[in-house]
């Protein structure tokens, strides 16, 4: 008997295996050209055959400065939000293993004893008496045999759920390297600046002592000698804004890496930072469709196609299945004795007829799939934009650098040419302040633009979704 309820239960378990209600699921059009923008501000991002695309480069590869590195793998290691995230997938895979386990029958052993006494009175025969029971089983306690797929929809629901938690775990750290790396190079850039305005101040302060020695030799007006204070004046405001500067992005730094950032790690300024490496975006669009954020949007879309198999199959019969064997005694003695064996099947079958919570449920699980379907192309409109966005900066800033490297130069070169042209006394020294403060403009702005430079390479790396990498970065 036994061997005929578990052969009985396997083919039951075989033909509800394969059974779903769940429409055939069919990825959406993508809604973006398939072919990146093109136009003068693109000019500069011919595709190079030899650059790999971002998902070709785990973030090890691509990030290239051994320090910086080391800062992002501890930031990756000790960031609280990053944790959180790992954890947010092992709990959806738990969930997972709890609904797929849902398919299989919970098999119990249940031992259990009963002793009565009753009195004469209640007795058929007139006499007290004590009634005594003691058995052992092995059984099923009503499982539903899924013949419609409602718990295979919803066991593949929560599959989805747990890999699209897995592609936010992916997108977390991505946007954790991705500001790491920012922090990193803004202080570097910051500090850089601040040595400049730190050397401006030291040029400012010996020419302010020159024009002073001039001026009390009465060669030299007190109208020079005051605008040469202002420039020390300004100079030193700029040394404590960059100084503040400089302190509240190691703050920021510290605060994503989870601890203090050693000083070995720390840049010395922006030239000292290897850049990352340089990347292809590919020849079509297509590529988005790797990022984890997109991964992520079209896991929920089939979650929510999964789910209307489930609403579907509440419209048909449910048949649930309880079931033991075992063997009982009146007395503990007796309890495995030949003849003592007992068994119990109980099929059950629930046939819905009414119930209008059912088609609302239906209606629901519709609209969650054209939601899931819009923001899951909504997502990939956003990603090409950012794609589109980090290759025209890419296009454009080469031209810029250039630009303001040339412009630096010739600023240089006039800055020079008034300071002799004041020492001589042929010009004002007027011309010479302005002369200065173009030139600590312009320099301030090249820093700006190399700092720009490297983080496009970031931001691009970031907005291509990135490379998976194959250690474990919790």
């Amino acid at each position: 008997m036994y061997r005929k309820i578990i052969y009985l239960l396997s083919i039951i378990v075989f033909f509800a295996a394969g059974c779903t209600m769940a429409p055939q699921y069919s990825r959406p059009d993508v809604p973006v050209p398939s072919e990146w923008p093109t136009g003068p501000a693109y000019q500069e991002t011919k595709i190079d055959s030899t650059a790999k695309t971002a998902a070709e480069l785990p973030w090890r590869e691509f990030i290239t400065d051994e320090r910086l590195r080391k800062v992002i793998e501890t930031a990756l290691h000790n960031n609280r939000d990053i944790r959180i995230a790992a954890l947010n997938v092992e709990r959806a895979r738990a969930y997972y293993g709890i609904q797929r386990a849902e398919l299989l029958p919970s098999i119990n052993g249940i031992g259990s004893m009963y002793k009565e006494r009753t009195p004469a009175d209640l007795s058929s025969s007139g006499s007290p008496y004590t009634a005594e029971k003691h058995d052992v089983n092995l059984g099923i306690a009503s499982w539903e045999i899924d013949f419609f797929g409602r718990i295979r929809s919803l066991k593949d629901n929560a599959l989805e759920q747990y890999l699209a938690t897995d592609q936010a775990c992916r997108s977390a750290q991505l946007m954790m390297i991705s500001s790491t790396v920012q922090v990193y190079l803004s202080l570097a850039a910051d500090k850089e600046v601040l040595q400049l305005v730190t050397s401006t101040l030291n040029t400012q302060e010996s020419l302010y002592n020159l024009i002073k020695k001039r001026a009390d030799a009465g060669i030299a007006s007190e109208l020079d000698l005051r605008r040469a204070q202002s420039q020390v004046d300004n100079a030193r405001g700029d040394v404590a804004l960059y100084t503040q500067r400089v302190t509240q992005d190691e703050n920021a730094l510290n605060l994503l890496v989870g601890s203090p950032v050693s000083r070995e790690f720390l840049p010395v300024d922006l030239k000292s930072v290897i850049p990352p490496r340089e990347i292809s975006a590919g020849l079509l669009s297509n590529i988005l469709l790797s990022r984890p954020d997109i991964l992520a949007a079209e896991h929920q879309l089939k979650a929510a196609n999964a789910n209307i198999g489930a609403a579907r199959a509440a419209f048909f019969p449910r048949i649930t299945l309880t079931a033991s064997a075992g063997t009982a005694s009146d007395e503990l003695s007796g309890l495995f004795k030949t003849g003592s064996g007992t068994w119990m099947f109980s099929p059950q079958i629930i046939m819905p007829i009414f119930d209008a919570r059912t088609w609302h449920a239906y209606d629901v699980t519709q609209i969650e799939k054209e939601i899931s379907i819009a923001e899951y192309e909504k997502a990939i409109q956003t990603a090409f934009r950012e794609v589109a966005d980090a290759l025209a900066e890419k296009g454009t800033i080469i031209q810029r650098v250039a630009a303001q490297q040339s412009l630096v130069d010739a600023l240089q070169e006039t800055y020079r040419l008034s300071q002799i042209r004041y020492e001589k006394g042929v010009d004002s020294y007027l011309s010479v302040l302005d002369a200065q403060r173009s030139l600590y403009s312009a320099q301030q702005g090249l820093i700006l633009l190399h700092l720009a430079q490297n983080s496009n390479l970031i931001t691009l790396y970031k907005t291509l979704g990135g490379g998976e990498d194959k250690k474990t970065d919790q």
